[in-house]
């Protein structure tokens, strides 16, 4: 992405001053406007900055503009990096997109402690250890299946129209296996806590 503007922000505090090693590194918080050169839309990054950084390999860029507020809650790290990574060319390249969705739930099986062979067996064993209901293996599956096309050029050619159904997949194995775990446990610790201040007033 080509970059139209960044500002710096300085966090060094140059007060900070030691009599043996001088004063402190520079370091600070860098923000970006980039330009897509395939949809020409465009992304605000930020990222952290210190002079003593070794590589660009310490650089951790996190994207403040379009803020993905569809993406389901209580992911790991992992997938959620993973589904910003496919996201990022839903409106690019529509077989990639499959084809890194597929990958996603992948990512999601290993998670889950499923490493029998191939996608489908791993999908059935999480169905067998009833960490998704078998009508969900079915839709994984179908999320599977476009991904096989996405990676085959024999296989056909995925269009636009396979975006929200592919999404729509995507979404509905990752708020079964995480979201509404997630949801259960903050509702739990919210009513612990009511019912806590309940007695401290009693």
């Amino acid at each position: 992405m080509e970059i139209v503007g960044d500002v710096f922000h300085d966090l060094s505090d140059q007060n900070d001053f030691d009599s043996k090693y001088g004063p402190p590194p520079d370091n600070g918080n860098y923000y970006e406007v980039l330009i897509c050169p395939s949809c020409n839309k465009e992304t605000i990054v930020k990222y952290h900055w210190h002079e003593l950084m070794e590589s660009e390999d310490e650089v951790n860029y996190k994207i403040l503009y379009p803020s993905n507020r569809n993406m389901p809650i209580g992911l790991p790290n992992e997938i959620k990096i993973a589904y910003e990574a496919a996201e990022k060319v839903r409106t690019v390249d529509v077989n990639a997109y499959a084809i890194l969705m597929r990958r996603l739930l992948e990512l999601v099986c290993l998670d889950r402690k499923s490493t029998n062979g191939s996608l489908a067996q791993m999908l059935n064993e999480l169905a067998t250890k009833n960490e998704i209901p078998t009508k969900l293996v079915d839709v994984a599956k179908g999320l599977k299946n476009f991904g096989n096309i996405g990676a085959h050029a024999g296989s056909g050619e995925l269009s636009k129209n396979e975006i929200p159904i592919v999404y729509a997949l995507t979404k509905a194995i990752l708020e079964y296996i995480y979201s509404a775990p997630h949801l259960a446990t903050l509702a739990e610790n919210k009513l612990k806590e009511i019912k806590s201040k309940g007695k401290t007033k009693t």
